[in-house]
């Protein structure tokens, strides 16, 4: 195995290129990562849809899916220490449960980056309608392009920048919950009376499997957090940082989404005004134009966020699997080059600009297909997460989650059952991409398993440990011997930290 290895560095290339800068912290991480969660855009612009299905109950599902979250979070923090790669998912799948589910995950994962941020993207014209009318998918599209370019700047410089916006919807997020609470026109048992505003006036009941379908679009609502682990590489002293990067944003952004919803739905004058889902008039009416024009725009600044934060998360995806081989070497070479800023900057135009063109699709398509992902992505890692404690990862010096391994096989379960109660057309998108990367899989990487999708451990995060060791199903790490004998060679568009 070494010396085929060996052998695929003069197929490459002649040197390898550098890798992504350790230049953040835990605030810098969280800063960023909390953007990427995005709650104050996320609140207004995915939280209306389900206000119109699930009404009342909407809070309920939210506080389901957040506890669900947890243990995800457990799950991502204990494996984001031992695979600390900007491969995020993928990386981590791979090493414990093999190279095939690793790619399923990365094609998921690569499903939610790509469609999540023209999804938050669309809703910017909405909150810039007080000032000026624009089409939706327009505006969308202006976002994402804009977001791709400041996403070729240096990764600090785009923490602060991503800092002052996440203020700015922080503070709009507070202010429709003080005023949602101070307006309030029913009691706390409301978030638990299970009605929606139907057809004609009447008054529909929420049933349980309304809200277990719904729980795909709650668990997209806190989605972000996973940011913290795809920019492992990029965190000072991952193995302590990513575990309180994860955790602090989840719990952050889990209080920031769900506590305006429970004062809007306090607040709603009526049934019909709160399954329609217009935050905007909502705040108007609690207060007057100006208040609703300061909350829109903080809105707005807050999408473009999300869409910069998005994007650099979504370029570093791209640009870890081409570093470990996913595509043929042409490929892989130009997605690895890294641009003057040190961001990859190819990687950062493929995953931007085709996000401004799905700004132009069926907005519930783009849901109904990233839930179903996201659901099914986390059930992998759940599987993960399971399998982490075996081999030479059991002594690995990381953190360790409680409730290990009723954690997440209970996770499992219900993210299976969760999949199961989703729209058969939703089910099948997903499914159909799956199978044509499986068919990408059997055809292309398998046959080429020794020169292809050979995911890597960035040097800087290797413990000791790693240098004699394998993971369990077997699969050489770039730069480790598989039977612990000197290292080959780095591989082209290896990260050397």
């Amino acid at each position: 195995m070494t010396d085929t290895l060996q052998k695929s560095v003069a197929d490459t290339a002649a040197a390898p290129a550098p890798g992504l800068k350790r230049s953040i912290g835990v605030v810098g991480g969280t800063l960023l990562t909390l953007s990427c969660v995005t709650p104050a855009s996320t609140l207004f612009v995915v939280v209306p849809d389900l206000f119109g299905s699930l009404g009342t109950a909407t809070a309920l599902t939210i506080a389901i899916g957040s506890l669900l979250c947890i243990a995800v979070a457990f799950c991502y923090s204990e494996l984001g220490t031992l695979i600390p790669s900007a491969g995020g998912e993928y990386a981590m799948v791979s090493t414990m449960a093999g190279r095939l589910a690793g790619w399923l995950v990365f094609v998921l994962s690569l499903l939610v980056v790509m469609i999540v941020p023209p999804v938050i993207a669309m809703g910017t014209a909405d909150y810039l309608a007080p000032i000026v009318h624009l089409d939706p998918s327009m505006t969308g599209a202006g976002v994402m392009l804009l977001a791709t370019l400041a996403g070729l700047l240096d990764l600090r410089a785009n923490a602060w920048i991503t800092g002052i916006f996440l203020v700015l919807e922080v503070v709009a997020a507070g202010v429709v919950a003080l005023l949602g609470f101070s307006h309030s026109h029913r009691g706390v048992g409301s978030l638990v009376s299970m009605q929606v505003a139907g057809e004609h006036g009447h008054t529909d009941t929420v049933t349980a499997m309304l809200v277990v379908s719904g729980l795909a679009i709650a668990l997209f609502v806190t989605q972000g957090f996973s940011t913290a682990v795809y920019l492992s590489e990029e965190l000072e002293n991952p193995r302590r940082n990513v575990a309180r990067t994860v955790l602090a944003t989840l719990a952050i952004s889990t209080v920031v989404i769900l506590v305006p919803v429970v004062a809007i739905t306090m607040g709603a004058s009526d049934l019909k005004e709160l399954t329609g889902g217009d935050i905007s008039s909502m705040v108007t009416a609690w207060s007057n134009s100006a208040v609703g024009t300061f909350v829109s725009l903080c809105v707005a600044l807050a999408i473009i966020n999300a869409g910069i934060v998005m994007v650099i998360q979504n370029s570093r995806v791209l640009f870890a699997s081409a570093r470990d081989k996913a595509w043929p070497g042409p490929v892989n070479t130009v997605f690895a080059k890294l641009g003057r800023f040190g961001s990859p900057w190819v990687a950062t135009l493929a995953v931007g600009v085709p996000g401004a063109v799905l700004c132009f699709v069926n907005l519930d398509t783009l849901y109904g297909v990233t839930g179903v992902s996201v659901t099914a992505m986390y059930l992998l890692v759940a599987v993960a997460a399971l399998l982490a404690r075996r081999g030479s990862h059991r002594h690995t010096p990381a953190w360790r989650m409680p409730l290990w391994p009723a954690m997440p096989v209970l996770l499992i379960a219900v993210l299976a059952y969760i999949l199961t109660q989703q729209e058969t057309s939703y089910l099948l998108w997903t499914g159909g991409i799956t199978a044509v990367a499986t068919l990408y899989w059997a055809l292309y990487l398998r046959p080429r398993r020794d020169t292809r999708w050979l995911v890597s451990i960035p040097e800087d995060a290797r413990l000791p440990e790693h240098s004699a060791a394998v993971p369990a199903q077997g699969m050489p790490v770039h730069g480790i011997p598989a039977q612990g004998g000197p290292a080959p060679a780095p591989v082209a568009g290896e990260a050397q930290a």
